[in-house]
């Protein structure tokens, strides 16, 4: 399951533009590299946490490459986003080994208690909800991976608890 991705108003542009002064030094010693594409675009989801409309503006016209051909590299490859993510990304592995296990039983209870549809982010800026294909940790489907820590061996009441706890970890963290 792949989440559809498209250039949507983001939080820092609602709020104002993000600021693109680190992009623009980035970019300095690569005009009119077309070669760095994927590169730059990586240097530039690594400055913002995903890649603002601004971006491809200014990659484009420091590479050359038209922004329509850039937007469908952005795309293609799952790797780079185009809205900001949660602070947390749960992934919820849907690979054979969890589909047969019923990873869709645990995207849907986190779904519901997130309250967020897939691919979204919660409106705190907290969770990221997140299907991919597979996470390569087969023996414990079902799986999820929140940032770095997988969890395997998955019902939707194990998942959900899992989040809720680190929703209460979180808070507690910034009393």
């Amino acid at each position: 399951m792949r989440i559809q991705r498209q250039l949507l108003k983001t939080r820092s542009q609602a709020n104002g533009k993000a600021d693109m002064e680190k992009l623009k030094a980035l970019l300095e010693g690569h005009k009119y590299d077309s070669s760095k594409l994927i590169p730059l675009l990586q240097a530039a989801q690594n400055l913002y946490g995903y890649l603002p409309e601004d971006a491809f503006l200014m990659i484009s016209e420091a590479t050359g490459v038209p922004v329509s051909d850039i937007y469908g590299v952005a795309t293609f490859y799952a790797q780079f986003r185009l809205k900001p993510v949660g602070k947390h990304i749960i992934k919820v592995c849907h690979g054979t080994a969890c589909h047969v296990q019923n990873a869709n039983a645990i995207t849907d209870a986190l779904k519901d208690t997130l309250q967020i549809p897939e691919g979204e982010t919660t409106p705190d800026g907290m969770f990221t909800l997140e299907s991919v294909a597979c996470l390569g940790c087969c023996s414990l489907a079902p799986v999820m991976m929140i940032g770095d820590n997988t969890h395997g061996k998955l019902t939707g009441k194990i998942a959900s608890r899992i989040v809720k706890d680190l929703k209460n970890e979180t808070c507690r963290n910034k009393e």
